[in-house]
């Protein structure tokens, strides 16, 4: 009972220092100040408590900072354009649109433009990159894009692009993956010597396609392209991995159904246009960041969230082309863009980052 008193009295004197000390953080824009701060906290202790020390001061420096700027956030140019698309975006997500989409008819993507749209006037593209370019020249409003599949991971090619594209994410989608063995009428299993498709799906059919000695599985551009050229060539002796939707429309068979290494098996895919579209009940947020090359940087970003009390779902980092072993990080936030938490760390992050892109708000259809 002495000891709980005891730690009840600490702990009521640490939050009466704690509030003085946050309401007198000076505003420090001198990283050399800061450290003496660090290095006094650490002299001050003893030896095997001072990295605990330092961790400390760095975490109050940085919230007692993020307290004397919270009124700056919120008029910042980034919460200004927030609040503006707030505004001017429709009550209501388009039911019909122009999209593009990468590959041909039956293409997973398309599956997912048609859970996203009611009505959709879809463009297909050769590659991810037409895709970007199509909404960049205004030939398209959307495009859809898949980002990463809960087996294979990331689609780094997408990721790269959204780098190097000014673009917005305005909602994502996750659609269920079913890689069937299509092949032409009359092939047998024993026939098949080459099999096409997607290196997604591929890396997602490992398991199966192990099963399959001496055939040749040749990565292509898209499981519904591979499934088309099977469909064209009229051969016996190739399949492709694509979805069911592909049987019907090319006149194929499925010899093998749900080949994927995984029955839950999902994709993905956001919707992108050019200008920042926000739309009611967003309540997910994303980002691209680039850190200074320096210890405790990504920390500073994750302590920041955890005192906003915003939950992270997704991390990942790309390599930066033109610098050796440093990395531009995405992150994926659960937050709603109405709540205040939000307002504010929308306002600081350009002062925590080297560079830093909002890459939009928007809701997820599971």
């Amino acid at each position: 009972m002495e000891q709980n008193s005891n730690l009840e009295r600490l702990d009521a004197q640490l939050l009466q220092l704690f509030t003085e000390r946050m309401k007198q953080t000076p505003e420090r824009k001198d990283p050399d100040e800061d450290r003496k701060v660090l290095l006094h906290a650490a002299r001050t202790v003893p030896a095997e408590m001072r990295q605990y020390a330092i961790s400390l001061y760095s975490l109050l420096l940085d919230l007692g900072r993020s307290y004397q700027e919270r009124d700056l956030s919120e008029t910042s140019d980034l919460t200004g354009q927030i609040r503006q698309a707030l505004e001017s975006t429709e009550q209501l997500f388009p039911e019909s649109a122009s999209v593009a989409c990468q590959g041909v008819a039956g293409a997973y993507s398309q599956m997912a433009c048609e859970r996203l749209f009611r009505l959709p006037n879809i463009l297909y593209c050769s590659t991810f990159d037409a895709v970007f370019s199509a909404v960049g020249s205004g030939l398209c409003r959307y495009g859809v894009v898949p980002l990463e599949n809960s087996t294979a991971g990331s689609v780094n090619a997408v990721y790269d692009l959204m780098t190097r594209h000014n673009f917005r994410i305005v909602r994502s989608v996750r659609v269920k993956v079913d890689h069937c063995l299509l092949v032409n009428p009359g092939t047998k299993l024993s026939d098949i010597k080459e099999i096409y498709s997607h290196a997604q799906a591929i890396s997602q059919s490992t398991e199966f396609l192990a099963s399959l000695p001496g055939v040749k599985v040749i990565p292509y551009e898209n499981t519904a392209v591979a499934a088309k050229m099977v469909a064209e060539s009229g051969r016996k002796d190739v399949a492709a991995l694509s979805s069911r939707a592909c049987r019907d429309l090319y006149g194929l068979e499925c010899l093998k159904e749900s080949v994927q290494n995984q029955g839950n098996n999902f994709t993905r895919f956001i919707c992108i246009a050019k200008d920042l579209e926000i739309y009611p009940g967003a309540d997910r947020t994303s980002l691209m960041v680039v850190l200074s090359h320096e210890p405790g940087s990504l920390y500073k970003i994750l302590s920041r969230f955890y005192a906003l009390g915003i939950n992270l779902n997704k991390l990942e980092s790309r390599p930066l082309p033109d610098r050796n072993f440093e990395f531009m990080f995405y992150f994926d936030l659960e937050t709603s863009v109405y709540s205040p938490e939000f307002q504010q760390l929308m306002g600081e992050m350009p002062r925590l980052c080297e560079r830093f892109t909002y890459l939009g708000s928007y809701h997820e259809i599971l």
